[in-house]
């Protein structure tokens, strides 16, 4: 069952809903899973009372920060900016092994058309832990904890980019790590991908900051993060000390 959608809610004005997503919800309706009954834009147009359009998507296993436009004119102005790529967009997750400390992963994704897009995300590492759990021929796991900065905005792209170098999402499927997920979920209970859109910042025309959002962590994200030995820092619980502390990407 959904939680209140009045819960849910970070900001709203006459033009814009911003919720924090909560995990196995579908943004609309999805040839991914037709029959499903878990679709975030109905109660939230419910709450309005009249029709709202999704301005960007999240994933299914995704949580955080997402926005609906609460008309077309809305739509067609936050649109531009998403298309303008005038947002710094935040996410954070736990990924395998340790991580260089920041970097770019530029590497095109495939449509499920097979056309070619490109794909740009930007990652920085703000924590890295090893615990007494892993597979024969090993002693210890590590794990990084990383803020990922999506330039782009491709289906399934920052899931995608982490596998791509061999650093998969923890309890991620299909992209990440079989051997990994099996291992984590018998031992620690840990079953939900932790990958959480924890801001987002519009800028405009002059590339100043305009609205910021940030919705903080779902407790399974949080009880993840803590089982697998990370200590989260405190500007991920205030939204202050976080866009000042992460305004900027790598």
């Amino acid at each position: 069952m959904i939680p209140s959608i009045s819960d849910l809610i970070i900001y709203e004005d006459e033009d814009l809903i911003v919720i924090n997503k909560p995990y196995g919800y579908f943004v609309h309706k999805s040839s991914l899973d037709a029959k499903s009954e878990q679709i975030l834009m109905y109660p939230v147009r419910d709450y309005v009372g009249s029709h709202v359009y999704p301005i960007h998507r999240l994933d299914r296993k995704t949580t955080g920060v997402l926005l609906f436009a609460k008309s077309k004119n809305s739509l067609i102005h936050f649109n531009k900016t998403f298309e303008e790529r005038r947002t710094i967009k935040t996410y954070v997750t736990i990924c395998r092994g340790f991580m260089q400390d920041e970097g770019m992963i530029n590497y095109p994704l495939k449509t499920e058309s097979g056309k070619l897009q490109e794909a740009i995300t930007r990652y920085r590492v703000i924590q890295k832990s090893e615990i007494d759990l892993a597979h024969k021929n090993f002693t210890t796991s590590r794990y990084s904890l990383v803020m990922f900065y999506p330039e782009t905005g491709r289906m399934h792209q920052i899931r995608r980019h982490a596998a791509h170098i061999f650093h998969p999402i923890v309890a991620d499927r299909p992209h990440g790590c079989n051997k990994q997920n099996k291992l984590l979920g018998e031992n620690l209970d840990i079953h939900h991908m932790p990958l959480h859109a924890m801001s987002l910042v519009l800028l405009n025309e002059k590339n100043e900051v305009t609205p910021s959002f940030f919705a903080p962590l779902p407790p399974a994200f949080t009880k993840t993060a803590l089982l697998l030995g990370f200590q989260l820092p405190d500007y991920f619980s205030d939204p202050r000390l976080f866009l000042l502390h992460k305004i900027s990407k790598p």
